[in-house]
């Protein structure tokens, strides 16, 4: 009774699908699946959602224009690249809840929506996360005002550096998402990668 058991045990490992591996083989076990950068070429991110992500990302940079100030006066160029979007960063800021508004729509319509794809929840969630991070800068300069001196030169560099982040972010974000890759912003992506289940 005892040999049947053993052979009835030892036929059933002989057919175990561990046992095909190779010995240097070893099985991973990922806690969840990570999204992977596309190609150019890679038609797997269809249209609507490239758009989608590639919207997502005026968002903190409608809510942080502010921090460009001093840029924008400075510098024509910028002048230039900013001028086509004023009239909906004036939408945006006309009214004072519209910041609120919008991340709780983004969060709870596309964020925590299956029915959106990895890709624009993950991109809705990374632009998220760096409109969170405008609360920073925002409680800095209204603790440290100041009006002239040092001070004023060093929160000038400070919003000219936040601003300046958010135009690259909203540059960077967008074009990848336009031609279907994975944009992984500092700072941001891993919080984003967390949050997108």
């Amino acid at each position: 009774m005892a040999i049947t058991n053993l052979l009835s045990a030892t036929i059933t490992l002989k057919h175990s699908p561990f046992l095909l591996l190779k010995p240097s083989t070893k099985l991973r076990n990922p806690k969840r699946p990570t999204i992977r950068a596309q190609s150019k070429n890679d038609d797997s991110v269809d249209g609507p959602d490239r758009l989608i992500s590639a919207i997502t990302y005026f968002y903190p940079f409608f809510d942080g224009v502010q921090y460009g100030k001093y840029v924008i006066t400075q510098f024509a160029p910028i002048q230039t690249l900013i001028q086509p979007l004023v009239p909906a960063i004036r939408v945006f800021k006309s009214f004072p809840l519209n910041g609120l508004l919008v991340f709780f729509t983004l969060y709870f319509i596309v964020v925590r929506n299956p029915n959106f794809s990895r890709y624009v929840r993950f991109n809705t969630m990374q632009a998220i996360v760096l409109d969170v991070l405008l609360i920073f800068p925002d409680l800095l300069e209204r603790s440290f005002n100041p009006s002239d001196g040092f001070g004023l030169d060093l929160m000038m560099s400070f919003d000219s550096t936040v601003f300046l982040f958010l135009l690259v972010s909203l540059v960077y974000g967008t074009l990848s998402c336009l031609l279907g890759q994975l944009p992984r912003l500092p700072i941001v992506a891993e919080a984003a990668d967390r949050q997108v289940l």
